[in-house]
């Protein structure tokens, strides 16, 4: 064995060694940080984690009585019976495209009410806003779902204002084509002012010091929110919009099916709604879990890609 050798495995064991006395005194330095997060690790392990053994009954024909183990394997059977499908098309568009609507005008909503809220030198002003467009959010979704129904049927609301300016009355939510707008609009409404939250703390982290020096320039409120505001919080917002990349095949079910009737499949039905009736009203397992696994892998492509090329383009990553 060579000297070249022998040093190597010296410095292989010395690393070991370093390694485990240093995770031993950080562990007793910190060991009730430790303690308080084990009950974080063992939700996301038997939540998130332990259920992904569950992915594998997509390629096989599920039978409960069988069980996961037992059940015959079919392999891609039922990713090509969904690619072939009717539906794929319906879906893939309809999911997309409140994506998009929402990218659109739902992400940078909380950006601007954070950007005005931060120009508001008025405290009691600038507190009771702040506080009447958080309250939406702690408002049940089950609840703003029935508000919106109320408000969007023939008698509703809406529709009273619609008529009072020569419109006519009809049950909004019914009808395909507003199906997305109301979807959008209402999610804004809930999550804009909890949204602004995050913006709001980054805002508080500039130096005030750029903005009067920027002031003696002569720059005003306009070139101080350009060059100073902006850019200050543009990590922040680089890092959400990944996020919110990595979710662009996501809708949220719970919403869609208290909102959607047979009436607004067209431009309503969404992957998450559809693997939902799949799986849980016509108990077709193993159908439902295929697509729901081709959603989780195009989401995954998705935030992998976004996150690469925020990190060519920007010194802001995720990883």
């Amino acid at each position: 064995m060579s000297n070249i050798e022998i040093e190597s495995k010296k410095y292989a064991t010395n690393s070991k060694i370093n390694l485990k006395t240093i995770l031993k005194s950080d562990f007793k330095r910190n060991k009730y940080i430790y303690i308080m997060a084990i009950p974080v690790l063992i939700y996301y392990l038997v939540f998130c984690y332990w259920p992904m053994y569950g992915l594998i009954i997509s390629f096989k024909e599920f039978v409960p009585r069988l069980g996961i183990n037992g059940s015959p394997w079919v392999g891609l059977k039922y990713f090509k019976e969904f690619f072939g499908s009717y539906y794929f098309l319906r879906l893939m568009k309809n999911t997309i495209l409140i994506n998009i609507y929402d990218l659109f005008w739902a992400f940078p909503a909380p950006i601007i009410l954070a950007l005005l809220m931060n120009e508001v030198r008025n405290k009691f002003f600038k507190k009771t806003v702040q506080t009447l467009t958080y309250l939406p959010h702690f408002i049940s979704l089950v609840v703003v779902c029935g508000i919106l129904i109320d408000f969007t049927a023939s008698e509703g609301i809406i529709n009273d204002i619609i008529v009072f300016f020569g419109g006519t009355s009809s049950n909004l939510l019914a009808n395909p084509k507003f199906f997305r707008t109301i979807f959008v609009g209402s999610g804004i409404w809930q999550g804009i002012g909890w949204g602004s939250i995050i913006y709001l703390a980054a805002l508080s982290g500039i130096d005030p010091s750029l903005y009067e020096a920027c002031t003696i320039d002569g720059g005003g409120r306009w070139k101080q929110m350009l060059h100073i505001t902006l850019p200050g919080i543009m990590s922040t917002i680089i890092i959400l919009l990944i996020l919110r990349l990595g979710q662009m095949m996501n809708v949220g079910f719970e919403k869609i099916i208290l909102l959607y009737s047979p009436l607004t499949y067209e431009t309503a039905d969404v992957i998450s709604s559809f693997v939902y009736r799949k799986g849980l009203l016509e108990f077709n397992y193993s159908y439902s879990t295929a697509v729901g696994f081709f959603n989780s892998i195009i989401n995954f492509v998705l935030l992998f890609s976004a996150n690469k090329i925020s990190k060519k383009y920007s010194e802001t990553s995720l990883w």
